[in-house]
């Protein structure tokens, strides 16, 4: 009996050990990614001017007198993963509803492997489609809208509606998936309780049910947003990739597909700048994720 407790407890220790060396791993990854940033990212802080980088409007780092503006870039960013976070988040969320409350077992059985193979596809992939199917349509859409127009620049499709779409559809398993799973661990006694009450099906889902799994809901929600904000090679095949404000059909450059287009062949100071536009991607995802996570523990505090 003592040995069999000598052996429970030294398995115990091992596996203490395993588990403390493993967080200890991931927590200086982020530690170790944080200073990189910012160790290559402030140089050119200090050389051309957060002022001049943050708040300019004029990226031309090959000129003869260069310019390393890059609010364009950013507004493009922000408002393109809210709008892809307002198209694809419902979407996915009532498609999570149906499959988890609503669809027969057989639907289900064919509808979820589709949503985990779309979640398998490589983003250029989805960036080739976009090329191929919405980039034309786009084109008829702004050669109709801006018939006989002298100021518009036509970009052939490749814009920043394009680039919306695609970055909606990419984000969909994420939140389909972890929303369903969710939904599906909620109790079955508060359904129940609700059913016995009056609610009908529909009142169920939306003020027992989805409540109860916002939690998952709130965390899909979050990678949704990093899958969106982090993407690069699909999008740089839809938006063209052209610094412009970020208006429905104009070509656009995000942060991400601005490092993509341009790292290969930037050196010196034009290269310092990109690790910096890295360095503003890096921030603004760490205070996406920081800002959804504060509302989340509000919103556990103020169910108890």
């Amino acid at each position: 009996m003592t040995r069999g407790k000598q052996r429970i407890s030294s398995i115990e220790f091992i596996a203490q050990a395993v588990f403390t060396v493993c967080a200890f791993f991931a927590v200086m990854a982020v530690v170790s990614i944080t200073a990189y940033m910012i160790i290559n990212g402030t140089p050119a802080i200090f050389e051309v001017g957060l002022k001049e980088i943050l708040f300019s409007t004029a990226w031309k780092p090959t000129a003869e007198s260069p310019g390393f503006g890059i609010l364009y870039v950013i507004l493009t960013s922000i408002v393109g993963t809210v709008m892809a976070i307002l198209i694809g988040v419902p979407i996915g969320l009532l498609t999570a509803v149906f499959l988890a409350e609503v669809a027969p077992k057989k639907l289900v059985a064919v509808v979820q492997p589709a949503v985990e193979l779309l979640a398998g596809i490589p983003s250029v992939i989805y960036g080739l489609l976009g090329l191929m199917i919405l980039n034309p349509l786009m084109y008829k859409w702004e050669q109709i809208l801006f018939k006989g127009s002298e100021t518009h620049q036509f970009t052939g499709g490749a814009n920043l509606i394009s680039a919306v779409l695609v970055l909606a559809i990419m984000i969909l398993p994420t939140v389909i998936n972890i929303s369903e799973s969710a939904m599906r661990t909620v109790s079955p006694q508060l359904k129940a309780a609700s059913l016995a009450l009056g609610a009908s099906h529909v009142q169920t889902i939306f003020k027992v049910i989805i409540p109860a799994a916002k939690s998952g809901i709130i965390s899909a929600v979050v990678l949704g947003v990093g899958r969106a904000i982090g993407e690069a090679m699909a999008i740089s095949l839809v938006s063209g990739s052209s610094v412009n404000v970020p208006l429905p059909f104009n070509s656009v450059r995000f942060l991400t597909t601005a490092i993509v287009s341009e790292m290969g062949y930037a050196s010196g100071l034009h290269r310092q700048v990109l690790f910096t536009i890295g360095l503003v991607l890096f921030i603004f995802i760490m205070a996406i994720n920081m800002t959804l996570s504060s509302i989340l523990k509000k919103g556990e505090q103020a169910d108890d």
